[in-house]
């Protein structure tokens, strides 16, 4: 027996109710304290008052007691599920609330941001910057569909799937118009993929490589050479302004010339720029037909 214990009985000696003074022999009494009492007064003025239904805790009920605090057998209760707790573990919680374990367990497990239910032990689950989801319910704020523990790209308080974002974030390739998820190139202030930006001709990569565009095609150095620049009529190799020496050109009727082989059959002056005579398909400076 602890402090504030008491014995039930039946009075078989003649003794009086220390409160009320009524005869007790014969009659349930209580001792407490060294006192003897009815049944009536000791509910009155000796019961232990129960911390959850607020009424006194009668000579007839079994008291359940803990850290000075006392419960009829009855309210001795899980707050949340109402699990009678007598010979089962129990909490003493805020607002001297009993609860069992696994309450106790599913109130301090942390909350999921999507369905806002405890995430407990042995649940899957996504964790991202101090926040927790149960695992589907990690879904993507545009499609809806789950994201789980796959990949995703966040936007302040939004999360996109990798389909999502590229289809509402990602820029858009200038040629197959198909979004840019890595890597890519700039051309004319437009984004490529580095797969589409590729020489016309021969299909090679152009990033980082010199090139030539002409109209909306681009062609590598080598196949400008050969399929696209004009052949110069004086050495007959192409002519690739741009590329190396030769950056100008004279047209003269249908053929071109490097400017540095437009000049004299004869005499070899150079002519760009410079009066010039046409006789016989060939080019003659102003003095050497003269001397023909």
């Amino acid at each position: 027996s602890g402090p504030g214990s008491y014995t039930v009985g039946t009075m078989s000696e003649r003794f009086d109710c220390h409160y009320c003074r009524d005869p007790l022999q014969g009659k349930k009494y209580v001792q407490k304290e060294g006192r003897h009492c009815c049944v009536k007064c000791f509910e009155k003025f000796c019961a232990n008052t129960c911390i959850e239904c607020k009424k006194p805790i009668g000579a007839d009920s079994k008291e359940l007691h803990f850290k000075n605090r006392y419960w009829h057998d009855n309210c001795f209760r899980c707050v949340k599920c109402y699990t009678s707790l007598v010979n089962e573990p129990f909490m003493l919680r805020e607002n001297n609330k009993v609860w069992c374990s696994n309450c106790t367990a599913t109130e301090d497990a942390p909350r999921c941001k999507g369905c806002f239910k405890p995430i407990i032990a042995g649940d899957q689950n996504v964790e991202y910057k101090k926040m927790v989801w149960h695992k589907d319910c990690f879904t993507c704020s545009q499609c809806n569909k789950v994201i789980g523990s796959g990949s995703f790209f966040p936007k302040g308080d939004d999360f996109y799937c990798v389909s999502c974002h590229e289809h509402k974030f990602a820029k858009t390739c200038a040629k197959c118009k198909n979004p840019i998820t890595s890597g890519g190139l700039t051309y004319q202030e437009q984004p490529w993929h580095s797969e589409c930006f590729i020489c016309s001709n021969c299909k090679k990569q152009l990033g980082g490589k010199r090139f030539t565009a002409v109209e909306d095609q681009f062609y590598c150095v080598d196949c400008y050479k050969e399929c696209v620049a004009k052949k110069c009529a004086g050495c007959k190799n192409p002519i690739t302004a741009g590329f190396g020496r030769g950056t100008s050109v004279v047209n003269y009727e249908d053929e071109s010339w490097h400017d540095y082989c437009f000049k004299c059959t004869k005499c070899a002056r150079g002519l760009a720029n410079k009066r010039f005579v046409c006789h016989n398909g060939k080019i003659y400076c102003a003095d050497c037909p003269k001397r023909l």
